[in-house]
């Protein structure tokens, strides 16, 4: 799968504060959050770097998305995927709405969702610069 990658120049909780700035600038609000480290140490014991899944949803994107195909609610909401690196920077992916959603007709709307995260990652890593 294509994603809508970043990386930025801090520490993963900075970065996410920043991720969630830019969501709720364009429109998202963040429905679910995992703590993917804390859930492998917690169920496994397993020790692993810091990641994040948030769930981030437009509102006005996902009910048109629901309209053309309730079958849309398989891929939403739309993963924002933060990842600590060894460096000290953060990972920021986000999953790509036209790989989510294909088909000509979700083609006009996946477009615009690509183009609000695509900004939002630019923005991310600019505010990081």
């Amino acid at each position: 799968m294509h994603g809508i990658e970043t990386t930025v120049d801090l520490p993963l909780a900075a970065a996410e504060e920043s991720v969630r700035e830019q969501l709720a600038a364009e429109g998202f609000g963040v429905l679910t959050e995992i703590d993917v480290a804390a859930t492998l140490r917690q169920k496994l014991g397993v020790e692993r770097a810091p990641l994040k899944i948030l769930g981030a949803c437009n509102p006005a994107l996902a009910h048109q998305a629901l309209g053309i195909d309730p079958a849309a609610a398989l891929v939403l909401p739309c993963n924002v995927v933060l990842e600590a690196l060894d460096d000290g920077r953060t990972k920021v992916s986000i999953a790509d709405p036209g790989e989510l959603m294909p088909g000509p007709e979700f083609e006009a709307l996946a477009g615009e969702a690509r183009q609000r995260l695509e900004r939002l990652a630019g923005r991310v890593g600019a505010a990081a610069a």
